[in-house]
């Protein structure tokens, strides 16, 4: 499966004898599916089923689906409500003569009261065009998901470079594990030989003590951890579907391993700093991957 954006927007023309449906359908992020649909007032009991196809077609994001329709020109137009009409003239004849002023009545007016034009019963739709408006969401959609699909392998190239960033810099720190365990051990040798200055203490304890707390200082799971949360996410990523949550707790996890390298090494002098700089970068590029993930379907 390929990795999709939530952004996107495409709009299909099907046109025929019967007149011409344009379908228009964009989308935007949204952590959920929240769907909209304007119709014409001659589709609007197709309302259930376009739905239905939109479900079909994508699961996250925010969504409007448009329907417009041109009857054919040799189809009837809408005819004045004489019903209303006469109402419209008996009502302003009655505010005349009440008023005592005279009232010509306005046609223009009066074309805009809502009902006054209405669909004549030779406009009725023909049966095939409600099938026809159904295939012009449809076709709409799959243009649709064409285009975040390209957009989403644009997104998703762009996060395996962050990514990419971030097991480099991982190996970095890696490197520095030595010199930071060194830093620590001389630290602790200091910090030990003057809390026991003047007593008795085993040269072999001593060193068991110092192995333990650097033991407890290494970083080394940690950056094992942090590798293997980038190898999964190239692999989700290439995986393609749904990944939101999925991406949410992998980063969430990244970012917790890189906050416990950073507290371990804070003590651990010039190579403690260079691993504090490289890990802003890590969560920097985290932090970009994140942004992005907002947009995957």
């Amino acid at each position: 499966m390929s990795v999709r954006s939530m952004t996107g927007y495409a709009q299909v023309r099907r046109q025929g004898a019967w007149g011409e449906i344009t379908a228009t359908v964009k989308s935007v992020n949204h952590r959920a599916l929240d769907l909209h649909t304007y119709l014409p007032l001659e589709f609007e009991s197709l309302d259930p089923a376009l739905r239905q196809v939109v479900r079909k077609s994508i699961s996250r994001g925010h969504v409007e689906l448009r329907l417009s329709y041109r009857p054919a020109e040799n189809t009837a137009g809408p005819a004045l409500n004489r019903a209303l009409f006469d109402s419209y003239l008996r009502a302003l004849k009655q505010a005349s003569d009440i008023c005592g002023v005279l009232a010509d009545p306005d046609p223009n007016r009066a074309l805009r009261i809502p009902g006054m034009l209405a669909q004549s019963e030779a406009a009725a739709l023909p049966p095939e065009v409600e099938a026809e408006a159904v295939k012009a969401a449809e076709e709409a959609l799959e243009a649709l998901n064409r285009f975040r699909t390209r957009e989403g392998a644009e997104t998703a190239a762009a996060m395996l470079g962050h990514n990419e960033l971030v097991r480099q810099n991982a190996e970095a720190i890696r490197a520095l594990r030595g010199e930071v365990n060194e830093v620590i051990r001389t630290r602790l040798d200091e910090r030990i030989s003057k809390l026991f200055n003047g007593m008795p203490l085993e040269p072999q304890r001593l060193a068991q003590e110092v192995a333990y707390l650097v033991d407890r200082s290494d970083i080394s799971e940690e950056v094992d951890r942090l590798n293997a949360h980038v190898r999964e996410l190239d692999q989700l990523l290439s995986q393609g579907g749904e990944l939101g949550k999925k991406l949410d707790f992998l980063l969430q996890e990244m970012n917790r391993e890189i906050n416990t390298t950073l507290s371990k090494t804070s003590g651990a002098g010039e190579p403690g700093m260079q691993i504090t700089t490289l890990g802003l970068e890590i969560k920097t590029s985290i932090e970009r991957i994140r942004e992005q993930a907002l947009n995957l379907e």
